[in-house]
This record gives C-alpha cells, sequence and structure tokens, in this order.
C-alpha cells in the first residue's frame, strides 16, 4: 500500500468522520446494541463513547494499523472492552454462532470483496443476531445517481476504494439478512452525492 493509503488516508478518514453532525446517528446506529459485538471497520474508534452499557465486549475488526493507534484514546475510555481481533472483513478469525450483534458504519463503501464481508458477519452471528448498520451508496433519486456514478472513479482515489454507488439495503438482503428497520435519508451537512445514507438493523437468519 502506498504511504497515501497508509499513512495520509486513515488520519483523513478520522478528521472527516468525526463530524459533530455524524455523532447523532452514531447515537442511532449503536442503540440496542449487546453482549458481544463484531464492529467491522473499526478505524479510529468513533462509535466507542457510543456503545451502551449492555454491550460487554467489542472484537474490532481494523485494517490500518494508524487507524488502531488514532482509536487508542476512545478505546480506553470505552465502557465495554475493546479488542483489535481481525483485519479483514471478508475473512473474520471467529467461529460460528460467536457473536450477539454487528456493527458496521460507513465500511460496506470501501470494503473490496463487500459480499464476502456481509457472509461473514451472518456467519459468526448468532441465528437471530442483529446488525446494526449505518452507510452512504446508491441514492434513491435518479438525479442523485447520475452524478453519483460520474463522481465515483474520482472518490474511489481518494478515499481508499470508498463507492459511491453501492446499494447497502440490497446488499444486506442478499447476504441473507432480513431488514427489520431501515431509514433512508440525506446527510443535512453534505452534498446528496455523498450523503445519502441508510440506517437500520437487520437479523441474521435464525
Amino acid at each position: 500500500m502506498s504511504v497515501y493509503g497508509e499513512q495520509i488516508l486513515p488520519r483523513m478518514i478520522n478528521r472527516a468522520c468525526a463530524a459533530k453532525a455524524l455523532a447523532p446517528l452514531r447515537q442511532r446506529v449503536c442503540e440496542g446494541l449487546a453482549g458481544d459485538v463484531v464492529e467491522i471497520g473499526f478505524g479510529s474508534g468513533l462509535n466507542a463513547p457510543f456503545y451502551p452499557p449492555a454491550v460487554t465486549r467489542v472484537a474490532a475488526v481494523e485494517p490500518s494499523d494508524v487507524g488502531w493507534r488514532l482509536a487508542a484514546q476512545r478505546v480506553g475510555a470505552a465502557r465495554a472492552t475493546v479488542e483489535r481481533a481481525g483485519l479483514d472483513g471478508a475473512s473474520l478469525p471467529f467461529p460460528d454462532d460467536e457473536f450477539d450483534a454487528a456493527l458496521s458504519t460507513f465500511t460496506l463503501c470501501t470494503i473490496p470483496d463487500v459480499d464476502g464481508a456481509l457472509r461473514e458477519l451472518h456467519r459468526v452471528l448468532k441465528p437471530g443476531g442483529a446488525l446494526h448498520f449505518l452507510e452512504h451508496g446508491l441514492a434513491p433519486d435518479e438525479r442523485v445517481q447520475v452524478w453519483q456514478h460520474r463522481f465515483a472513479p474520482v472518490q474511489k482515489r481518494l478515499f481508499g476504494g470508498c463507492h459511491l454507488t453501492r446499494p447497502a439495503v440490497a446488499l444486506i438482503t442478499a447476504a441473507g439478512f432480513t431488514i427489520e428497520t431501515v431509514d433512508e435519508f440525506y446527510e443535512q451537512s453534505s452534498p446528496k452525492v455523498l450523503g445519502a445514507d441508510v440506517l437500520g438493523v437487520a437479523r441474521a437468519a435464525g
């Protein structure tokens, strides 16, 4: 990986994703998490301050050493025990039915093998386990989609392979999850082409 990808990009993402406007969304997506949780795309630990008291352990899957170092203070202050426990969301080092819940925020857009990562989450979740997700991707409006497709190559180059046009809900459903709740909206603080979000909970098949 280049110096940009290893050293600069994780710091850029930490700064951009720490925006105050995203805090209420992180609060919402973490509501209801409990027990042992696997979080893919842990990044710099921006969700850690929002883990509910019912969360006992978080297995943090994060490929970036810089991202993990940036997370140190948040990990130390978290209510739950947080351990770095994997580097690749598409190859999780856990047995079947290990976790009560999973968390993914602004991650499915970037994972190279997104289908494999979602299948792995389904595998390691207990039957009926919840996947809490907050993702950006393909907008609901065709006019916005046109601009997303135009801007997608630039976005991928600048932000480590981030795809603006992945349909997160459809991908989650295709991996065997049942959508329980979903809210689709545009972030007020971002251009529509960048800020078409979905927030919800999906259940692994029982």
